[in-house]
């Protein structure tokens, strides 16, 4: 069975962003590195103190992007497990903060507080039984007790819910296990990022990537030869093709569109991110891969210098 490895969002500035997910929600700066394929913008990567699977958030931030909109074809929501009874530090929290938040309201039997992001990236914190017992990256102003645990799940937004219920299902292992109004719930034994939901809204606008909007969801593959066989599943079962594999460093990936429009990616667990620094020193140093070493003059010259203690 399979979970999440990891969502990559859109940005806004940078500082802003690493501000708002390290001092606002405490989340470890764990990588900094430049969009492979857009290498004059970072790739901001946050999640636990080693940026295990199920934890990382990334970012492009694009000063000038436009605005997201949210609708079909997206993924609408991005969740976080923090332990039972957290909500209140939490909300109290994001208040002192001035950022804005709903109320608690309950969601398949879980506590749920709900608010957005500087750029309007829509976010949700689930009081989780059993989640204090799991791994957790704190700082001297959010407790352990407290602390962001990796993701609990995405929900997206699709037109129809059954074509891509039977990928999540065939291909990562993930069963329909509740129904809620219009959201499906699929989950796998897999955690942190276990859980998608579909809310499905046949004939319901389309969204607009952009500023405050998920790219692409990322699911896990143990290595290189679980990869295969998932895009062979893809292939066979639901006659979707997907891109050539691409060596992203601290994962390999492999990128396909599932039927209601969103961006998967299936990455590795390995190498991690300790593969170019030591755990101790992550998201120090400005990483580059190996083909953009010749231009690190450049690029150090041209992206926004961030001050991340």
């Amino acid at each position: 069975m399979s979970a999440i490895h990891h969502v990559t969002a859109i940005s806004g500035a940078a500082q802003r962003n690493l501000d708002f997910y390290v001092r606002t929600l405490g989340l470890r700066f764990v990588k900094k590195t430049v969009n492979f394929d857009d290498p004059g913008t970072h790739h901001l990567y946050y999640g636990d103190e080693a940026g295990r699977p199920g934890t990382i958030l990334t970012f492009f931030p694009w000063d000038r992007a436009a605005p997201g909109r949210r609708g079909t074809g997206l993924t609408d929501e991005t969740r976080f497990r923090v332990p039972a009874g957290s909500l209140d530090f939490w909300a109290r929290r994001l208040a002192e903060r001035g950022v804005a938040h709903e109320p608690p309201v309950e969601r398949f039997g879980e506590k749920v507080l709900t608010f957005a992001d500087p750029d309007g990236l829509a976010l949700a914190l689930v009081g989780v039984a059993g989640a204090a017992d799991e791994p957790a990256w704190a700082r001297d102003d959010i407790p352990a007790d407290h602390a962001v645990r990796g993701f609990h799940g995405v929900t997206l937004a699709l037109d129809q819910a059954d074509p891509t219920g039977a990928v999540l299902n065939d291909v990562f292992g993930l069963a329909e296990t509740a129904r809620e109004g219009s959201i499906i719930r699929f989950a796998s034994d897999t955690t942190p990022g276990g859980i998608v939901d579909i809310k499905a809204t046949p004939g319901g606008p389309r969204g607009g990537m952009g500023r405050g909007s998920v790219h692409h969801v990322a699911f896990r593959a143990a290595d290189d030869a679980e990869q295969e066989a998932m895009a062979r599943k893809l292939a066979a079962n639901h006659r979707l093709q997907v891109t050539e594999q691409k060596d992203r460093n601290y994962f390999r990936s492999i990128y396909f569109r599932e039927p209601g429009g969103v961006i998967f990616e299936i990455a590795t667990d390995d190498p991690g991110f300790t593969a170019d620094e030591p755990l101790a020193t992550l998201g120090e140093a400005l990483k580059l891969p190996r083909f953009l070493e010749p231009r690190r003059a450049e690029l150090e010259r041209i992206l926004p210098v961030l001050e991340t203690v």
